[in-house]
């Protein structure tokens, strides 16, 4: 059990305690470096090291590279990931703003304020709908 914190006449709370809690955070961040070090070296010696014109060719899912290393690739596929990345950032800015909008004197700025920014994520979404942005033809 930790020893409570001592704090001083002035109300200073006394350094040791402070970075004594600290210090189990340390031991634990160097554990981990440690271990994942381990590991890597025990891997490095452990595996087997024969070089094979096949095993040096480049691996493409299964398939041997032929052609070109550029291809062709449809632009709907980035829209579709940009479009899921925005959401996602919106769901992020969701999470924080239901913690404050419970807080007592936030409330209705709170909600005017994510109503504006849900407000803005609406016209860009009906913004791509008009374009035909969303479409998959």
């Amino acid at each position: 059990m930790p020893e409570p914190t001592v704090v001083t006449a002035t109300g200073a709370v006394v350094a040791a305690d402070y970075f004594q809690s600290y210090s189990v955070v340390g031991l634990l961040a160097v554990v981990g470096v440690l271990f994942v070090a381990v590991a890597f070296g025990a891997g490095r010696l452990l595996r087997p090291v024969v070089p094979t014109p096949e095993k040096l060719l480049t691996y493409e899912c299964g398939v041997d590279p032929v052609g070109e290393g550029w291809a062709h690739t449809q632009v709907r596929y980035y829209v579709y990931a940009f479009l899921y990345v925005i959401f996602a950032v919106d769901s992020i800015f969701l999470f924080p703003w239901a913690t404050v909008f419970a807080a007592p004197g936030y409330g209705a700025a709170t909600l005017v304020e994510m109503f504006v920014f849900l407000g803005f994520l609406a016209v860009g979404l009906l913004y791509a709908y008009k374009k035909g942005v969303l479409t998959w033809t």
